[in-house]
């Protein structure tokens, strides 16, 4: 391309297509600091906190950052990579952009990369590099299943941000919630079914646990709660169990208001005293282990469930970069891609 360039002209990269993995984020180390940006970032976006900025950020500079860096960063130094001295969010992050890419080696064309809605590598950054490099048409793949405002529309959010500033912006998708896909579904069963071969008990239920959100949220018509019901039901008729062998609870609420219930760890709790005594967890909200399933229910949720008198706790891992996880990524990226490829 560049040989018929008249002579001066700056170099034109070959056209390519862009995939870009986009997930919520991490602090950059488990200090006060570096965990005090993230949660400051985190939890000053409208889409997270509805509440008016001029009321709450007085409130999250002042009394929250001033005690929960702490709290959150003991928690992040429970679950941090040590190998890699890393988030174990970013850690697999890195190996799903690898798998993917080489799953999608014959269209040499694509370029994968990551970016995140909070902390780095920043979704600015990602698509700055995939413009660069000559991405002219970029797929926006926000690792949500299912759809939230808090999740999927402020992940594009960003992304939309970024775009603004480019004097040339590429051609941009994005990808749909894919909670009650073929591939999402069979992928978790697969990973469900592996996971309880793994274990040395048979689990009385086994809890499907969702991130949480404000009871508001859902009555301002934010879809989240019944596609993660949705899913459930999906991955049940697929096993062909029962339904009550799978129950929905959510998790990670925060603050005084009412949030989605049942609550998971008030249900793992309860569960002892109603004679269910041996308890798989599975977090189908999330594509990759992070701090609300590593620390919150793996860690923490086995102390609550043992300390109220169950037998036998097992968390089932996030798709990850698993084979079935891929398998997953693969086909809704092709698919998405279609057209383009």
């Amino acid at each position: 391309m560049n040989a018929h360039l008249p002579p001066g002209h700056p170099p034109v990269p070959t056209p390519r297509i862009g995939v870009l993995l986009l997930n919520l984020g991490t602090p950059d180390g488990t200090d006060y600091w570096s965990v005090r940006r993230y949660l400051s970032e985190f939890l000053s976006d409208p889409r997270v906190i509805n509440t008016p900025q001029l009321v709450w950020q007085p409130i999250l500079q002042g009394v929250i950052l001033s005690i929960r860096p702490q709290k959150s960063g003991a928690n992040y130094a429970k679950i941090w990579d040590k190998e890699h001295n890393d988030s174990p969010l970013r850690v697999i992050t890195k190996r799903q952009v690898a798998a993917l890419q080489q799953r999608l080696a014959d269209h040499p064309e694509i370029m994968v990369e990551y970016g995140m809605r909070y902390g780095n590598p920043s979704t600015a950054a990602a698509l700055e590099r995939l413009q660069k490099a000559g991405c002219q048409r970029i797929l926006l793949a926000p690792l949500y299943p299912q759809y939230s405002a808090t999740t999927t529309a402020t992940a594009n959010d960003k992304a939309f941000d970024a775009l603004r500033t480019m004097r040339w912006q590429p051609a941009v998708r994005t990808l749909p919630p894919y909670f009650e896909t073929e591939e999402h579904i069979a992928a978790l069963a697969r990973s469900l079914t592996e996971g309880l071969a793994g274990l040395d008990f048979e689990p009385d239920v086994v809890l499907t646990s969702y991130h949480g959100m404000p009871e508001t949220y859902l009555k301002a018509g934010d879809p989240y709660h019944c596609q993660c019901y949705k899913t459930t039901r999906l991955l049940a008729e697929h096993l062909g169990w029962k339904r009550e062998r799978l129950m929905v609870t959510f998790q990670s609420r925060f603050g005084p208001t009412k949030w989605l219930q049942p609550y998971t760890d008030q249900t793992l709790k309860s569960l002892p005293g109603k004679g269910i005594k041996k308890v798989a967890v599975m977090a189908p909200a999330f594509s990759v282990d992070c701090i609300e399933t590593l620390e919150e229910i793996s860690i923490g949720g086995r102390e609550e469930f043992e300390h109220a008198g169950g037998e036998k706790f097992a968390y089932l891992p996030c798709l990850n970069d698993s084979e079935p996880g891929i398998d997953m990524l693969e086909a809704l990226v092709r698919h998405e891609l279609s057209g383009w490829i």
